[in-house]
């Protein structure tokens, strides 16, 4: 996401531009909106990854896994976006009638990079944490093994989990789902590690 917004409007005429836009993508936030800059090869095979690993757990149940084309709207934090990945387990809630933008993932999965990092992890995390449904929210790196595993305790406190191992699985309890990170890194060069 840019740092600098494009412009100020309301959220129901950001969504009236959005669903007419053929390329390009943009998030909005409070009034603001931002335009989404494209992902790098590494992101794409992540994404792609986690969503092939989770739609084969997700045979013959009811949760579907959503690559970034799909919108989810945080009400309370007047907020919309496209996460890189989410499940939602059960029925799907919709902002309106047209079935392009959500409101109760259960999962939100956002892959790291440089420009996004620090939004991730801060003002994006708050905006998705608004979100009842919402009880984890994982965060992988692109440029190293880790993947950083939030999951909302039964009195609302976020507990997290780091992964730093292609051997280790990460488990998403609230989805009966896991995650391998051999699965999640498969066909990514990694840096070496330095000495």
């Amino acid at each position: 996401m840019s740092s600098q917004p494009l412009l100020r409007e309301t959220f129901e005429d950001w969504l009236a531009g959005e669903r007419l836009q053929t390329e390009g993508r943009t998030e909005y936030v409070r009034g603001e909106v931002f335009a989404m800059s494209g992902g790098s090869r590494e992101h794409n095979l992540i994404v792609t990854n986690i969503v092939r690993e989770l739609g084969n757990q997700f045979k013959g149940r009811p949760c579907c896994v959503y690559s970034g084309d799909l919108k989810v709207r945080m009400e309370a934090a007047d907020a919309s976006a496209y996460p890189d990945v989410m499940a939602i387990c059960g029925e799907h809630q919709y902002f309106d009638g047209r079935r392009d933008v959500v409101t109760n993932p259960v999962l939100i999965v956002e892959v790291l990079s440089d420009s996004t990092e620090a939004y991730d992890r801060g003002d994006k995390f708050a905006q998705y944490r608004t979100l009842p449904s919402v009880m984890t929210y994982l965060l992988v790196a692109q440029d190293r093994v880790q993947a950083e595993l939030y999951t909302r305790a039964d009195d609302g406190a976020w507990l997290l989990r780091s992964y730093d191992q292609l051997a280790q699985q990460v488990p998403l309890v609230a989805i009966g789902a896991h995650l391998l990170l051999a699965e999640v890194y498969d066909k990514i060069e990694r840096p070496q590690h330095r000495a």
